[in-house]
C-alpha cells in the first residue's frame, strides 16, 4: 500500500483504489474539502495520470488524476472552481518528488490495465441520498430520482416566497449549473431542463437556489450540482447499456413512459429493425392519443408511450399500400428519427454515422 502526503490531502493507493483523505484542519482549508472528507476512487475510473515536477509552489510537484468521460462530475460543474480546490489534484514539496513520481507511475500502470468503467461507477464519488443543502435563500433536497427546491430562507425574495417550491423529476433535468460567489456576495446552483427558459436574474429564477458566502453554503451548492450530474450520467449510461444489450427475441414488456430506459431500449431497437425493410414504423415521443398504421406494425401512442396493437399480414413488396410514401421519403424519415436518438445521446456518433450510411446507400 503506497501513501503520498500532499498539501491538500493524503492519497493511499492499494492497487485497486485511490483513497483520498482531505486535510480539513485549520481555518484556511477548503470548505469543499471539509464537506467531502474522503473520496475513494476505483482505479478503473482513471483514464490518465498527469505528473508535473517542478511546476508547483516553490518548485514543488503537481499530480492530477484524469478520469474517464462522464466520471468526474466535479470538473463538469466546477469550471469556475479555483484550480487549487479541484478534488483530484494534489501538490507537494520538491523533497517528496520521487515518491510522488513513483505513485504516479503505479497509478498509470494500474489504470492502463483496467477496463472501461460502468456508468454507475460515477456514483461512488458523490454523497449518498438523500442529500440536503441549506442556504440563506432556502433548501434543496435530492433523493436520487427527484430534486426539490424550497424558498423558505430569510433572503428569499417575494416572488419565490409566493411560489414556495419547485420539484423536478431526474428524467426532466438536462444538466446542472453552478456559479461561485460574485461581487454582491451571492452564488447559485441552477437546474437546466427542457421547456423552461433561463431567467437572467437568479433572484427570480424558479430553477435557481442562491447561496451566500457565509459558512459553506456555496460549496454545498457545488456538491449538489455534482451529485445530480453524476446521477444523470448514471441514468443515461444505463439507458445506453440497455439499448446495446437489447435483442429482437426478448419478451415484450408492458408499455412504459418515454422517460423510462426500457422504453428507449425498445424504441432504439425499432430504429435498428427499420434498416431491414421499409415497412417498420419507428415512433418517437410526440403527440398523445394518436393511432397510426404503417406497413407491418400498428402502434398507439398513449400516455405511457407506444404500445404495439397488432401485426397485420405482410404486404408484398410489389404492391405498396395506397398513400404510402416513396422509398426515398421513407429513408429520409428514418434518418431524421435516428437523428433524434443521436441528439438525445442514445446513439453514438459512430452508430449514427453507420446507420445513416446504410440508409443513404438505398437511394
Amino acid at each position: 500500500m503506497d501513501e503520498l502526503r500532499g498539501e491538500q490531502a493524503v492519497w493511499v493507493f492499494d492497487s485497486e483504489t485511490v483513497r483520498i483523505r482531505f486535510e480539513t484542519k485549520g481555518w484556511f482549508k477548503s470548505q469543499l474539502f471539509k464537506l467531502l472528507g474522503t473520496l475513494e476512487v476505483p482505479v478503473g475510473l482513471v483514464r490518465d495520470v498527469d505528473f508535473r515536477p517542478g511546476t508547483g509552489r516553490k518548485k514543488g510537484w503537481i499530480l492530477n488524476l484524469r478520469l474517464h468521460d462522464r466520471m468526474d462530475p466535479y470538473s463538469a460543474v466546477g469550471a469556475m472552481l479555483d484550480e487549487k480546490f479541484q478534488p483530484f489534484r494534489l501538490t507537494g514539496p520538491a523533497k517528496s518528488e520521487l515518491v510522488a513520481e513513483y505513485l504516479a507511475d503505479q497509478l498509470r500502470f494500474a489504470a492502463g490495465r483496467a477496463g472501461e468503467p460502468e456508468a454507475r461507477a460515477v456514483l461512488s464519488l458523490v454523497p449518498p441520498q438523500p442529500l440536503h443543502v441549506l442556504t440563506s435563500e432556502g433548501i434543496a433536497r435530492f433523493e436520487g430520482d427527484r430534486l426539490s427546491l424550497v424558498w423558505s430562507g430569510g433572503y428569499a425574495g417575494g416572488y419565490k416566497r409566493k411560489k414556495q417550491r419547485r420539484e423536478f423529476d431526474l428524467a426532466e433535468i438536462d444538466g446542472m449549473e453552478w456559479a461561485p460567489v460574485d461581487d454582491w456576495g451571492w452564488g447559485f446552483v441552477r437546474v437546466l431542463n427542457r421547456g423552461r427558459s433561463v431567467d437572467a436574474k437568479p433572484k427570480t429564477d424558479l430553477n435557481v437556489l442562491r447561496a451566500g458566502q457565509e459558512g459553506n453554503e456555496i460549496h454545498q451548492a457545488f456538491l449538489l450540482a455534482a451529485t445530480v450530474t453524476a446521477h444523470l450520467w448514471a441514468r443515461e449510461g444505463a439507458a445506453r447499456a440497455a439499448i446495446a444489450a437489447g435483442d429482437g427475441g426478448a419478451e415484450e414488456a408492458p408499455p412504459l413512459g418515454f422517460d423510462d430506459p426500457e422504453w428507449w431500449k425498445r424504441t432504439a431497437r425499432s430504429a435498428v429493425d427499420a434498416l431491414r425493410g421499409p415497412r417498420i414504423t419507428l415512433n418517437l415521443p410526440g403527440s398523445r392519443g394518436e393511432e397510426t398504421s404503417e406497413g407491418d406494425v400498428s402502434v398507439e401512442i398513449g400516455e405511457d408511450g407506444p404500445a404495439v396493437l397488432e401485426t397485420p399480414a405482410e404486404v408484398p413488396e410489389s404492391t405498396p399500400e395506397p398513400g404510402r410514401p416513396t422509398d426515398t421519403s421513407w429513408i429520409f424519415e428514418q434518418i431524421e428519427r435516428l437523428g433524434d436518438l443521436h441528439a438525445k445521446g442514445l446513439l453514438t456518433d459512430e452508430e449514427f454515422g453507420t446507420k445513416k450510411a446504410e440508409l443513404l446507400d438505398r437511394i
